[in-house]
């Protein structure tokens, strides 16, 4: 995974760790079920006293360590009763893109943490661990995120060609090509994590997803991408970037449909599906305040741009997407609301 993968670092007031509580609430919310998965489906053969996690698109914490922890607290109670579960050790494997912030996640562990922690840099599309060594895997909010862009979304002369930054609109070549992608990618993944889970093992998936019927550009994270895109064609003709570079700029993004999902998880042959659940949560309502907005995506999708065109043009732009997004407010009120998902697979 390149750099442009990766969230925006550190412990300041822009970083993803101050500004990822939406994403740490889908975890809170699906707590019980994962302790329901762990408890029903999980069997360790504690031969060698040691369980092993991973969690595969980490970014920085706090949220990884959450989950973490709730993997870990759900083992422990599924096995408090054997007289041996003093003797368990616990080996974390924090995974993310080797331009990731690890300093700042290895900085910030918990100190009343009780397992042994190792960051694993590198793609999560490809193995990153020995086979048959994982018992419990994580990946939240991660598998979104596609290896690359369709060489056809970029091509002017190709019918899938498009000019957006990003496939908000979904015409039929375009998601084809995005969805083509998410296969590839997503087979990938799940590939590899079968090749490390020791056979009976979990998997846990938790994620956004959209609701049938429903298109990226109707709901409040699409508007705010083409916000974000309509923001970086103002700083072209401004000249601070070039037009035709902005016009090859795509997010290596694409949101699926709880079916799609499925279907490639069926298709793949190496699990069964635990459970499929889709998870509503309160948490905080999403404050449509322009300021919270803008620093919500500039955290997520800010290091993307700032890779392709600078530090001060990324500045620039989520200056001028705040400016917009008080213009969107009630556009954004009426949004339609996708949907999160919680996936417990099991190893055949």
């Amino acid at each position: 995974m390149s750099t442009s993968f990766t969230m925006l670092g550190g412990e300041g007031p822009d970083s993803y760790r101050q500004h990822s509580k939406y994403q740490g609430g889908l975890f809170e919310a699906a707590k019980e079920k994962i302790n329901k998965a762990i408890s029903m489906k999980l069997d360790i053969d504690f031969t060698s006293n040691l369980v092993n996690i991973a969690d595969f698109g980490c970014s920085t914490g706090p949220n990884t360590f959450k989950a973490v922890q709730t993997i870990i607290d759900a083992v422990e109670d599924k096995y408090q009763k054997e007289s041996y579960l003093d003797e368990i050790e616990f080996q974390v494997f924090f995974n993310d893109s080797s331009n990731n912030d690890f300093n700042t996640l290895f900085k910030t562990l918990p100190q009343t943490r009780k397992y042994f922690a190792s960051g694993v840099p590198g793609s999560f599309f490809g193995r990153v661990l020995p086979r048959n060594s994982l018992h419990v895997g994580v990946s939240s909010y991660s598998l979104h995120f596609v290896s690359k862009i369709p060489k056809e979304i970029k091509d002017r002369d190709s019918h899938g060609w498009n000019k957006d930054i990003h496939c908000t609109g979904f015409s039929k070549e375009v998601v084809k090509a995005y969805l083509d992608q998410y296969k590839i990618d997503m087979g990938s993944f799940l590939i590899a994590r079968a090749q490390e889970l020791v056979s009976g093992r979990l998997l846990l998936l938790l994620g956004s997803c959209l609701p049938n019927g429903v298109q990226m550009s109707e709901t409040l994270n699409g508007m705010m991408i083409d916000c974000i895109g309509s923001s970086l064609n103002d700083i072209a003709k401004e000249g601070l970037i070039n037009q035709e570079k902005l016009e090859t700029f795509k997010l290596p993004i694409y949101v699926a449909y709880a079916g799609e999902i499925k279907q490639i998880i069926d298709d793949n042959g190496c699990y069964t599906i635990a459970r499929f659940d889709i998870i509503s949560y309160e948490n905080e309502e999403i404050p449509f305040d322009p300021k919270f907005l803008t620093v919500s995506f500039k955290v997520t999708i800010g290091g993307i741009v700032s890779s392709q065109f600078g530090q001060h043009v990324m500045e620039k732009t989520f200056e001028v997407v705040k400016t917009k997004t008080q213009e969107m407010i009630p556009q954004l009120a009426n949004a339609k609301p996708g949907m999160q998902y919680l996936i417990v697979l099991q190893r055949i």
